[in-house]
């Protein structure tokens, strides 16, 4: 099955992440098929950049996004609505 997740990037506690779609039996860092945007949660505000239109080809071709990343896109959409 196909996901969308979250990839740890960064040195020591600077966490950075990628959003890959990626298999799911790959491990976290490992081999992915695409990468889809990056979140930053040490700038402030905290920063999520996404391909929106990608997101919604690999959703419409049946990836399943995870828990963490579902929470984080939900929260960004509510920013980015608002802040318009």
């Amino acid at each position: 099955m196909i996901k969308i997740r979250l990839a740890r990037t960064g040195a020591k506690k600077q966490p950075k992440y990628r959003v890959v779609v990626t298999d799911e039996q790959e491990k976290r860092n490992g081999r992915f098929i695409e990468i889809v945007g990056h979140y930053d949660p040490i700038s402030e505000p905290p920063v999520m950049e996404v391909k929106k239109d990608r997101i919604a080809y690999w959703l419409s071709v049946g990836a399943q996004p995870t828990k963490a990343f579902s929470d984080l896109f939900k929260r960004y959409e509510r920013t980015s609505r608002t802040s318009r």
